[in-house]
């Protein structure tokens, strides 16, 4: 089984939780193939060799991020004393392609593809949630949504993720078989 694992993260919350789901994928299947990387080195022909695509993102405004609120984000994290390496990387995640550009070039899809949503989310009743969205576009491109969409909570503004959010993804990544 070939899966891969697609992400965008701001300040390394999302990528956390995406390599613990690949972790998943491998404990539950040790002879699984599986890719994890950014959205900026996603490209097509990889997405269509996958027998499972997996796509996660962060929670911006209740939703999906756009450019606007990656932009947003980098800019209030770089005035934040002592947050220099998130500042970086935030500042890197908003100049780059977003989940929303990605999903206008993923190309449509043959029924019988799977696929699976994920995100990262504030602790707050009302923050929302990326993977709703995320499920919504796979279907739209014709995968076959195999699991709930899955939310994972980070504490904070950029974190840390909640204590046993890396073992509850590795436990997805695996149920995701």
């Amino acid at each position: 089984m070939h899966t891969v694992i697609v992400y965008e993260s701001m300040y390394g919350n999302t990528r956390e939780i995406a390599e613990a789901i690949a972790d998943g994928i491998h404990r539950a299947d040790p002879s699984a193939a599986v890719d994890c990387l950014p959205v900026t080195e996603a490209d097509a022909d990889l997405t269509r060799s996958a027998d499972l695509l997996v796509v996660g993102g962060p929670t911006h405004m209740h939703g999906m991020s756009s450019s606007m609120s990656r932009r947003m984000a980098a800019s209030a994290e770089a005035k934040r004393e002592g947050h220099e390496e998130a500042a970086k990387e935030a500042h890197e995640a908003a100049e780059g392609q977003g989940l929303r550009t990605w999903f206008r070039h993923l190309p449509d899809t043959e029924h019988g593809s799977y696929a699976a949503a994920f995100d990262t989310r504030g602790t707050g009743a009302g923050s929302g949630g990326a993977a709703p969205g995320i499920a919504h576009r796979l279907e739209r491109h014709h995968y076959d949504v195999v699991a709930e969409p899955e939310g994972f909570v980070v504490e904070g503004l950029d974190g840390p993720l909640r204590a046993g959010e890396l073992d509850r993804a590795r436990a997805w990544g695996a149920a995701l078989l």
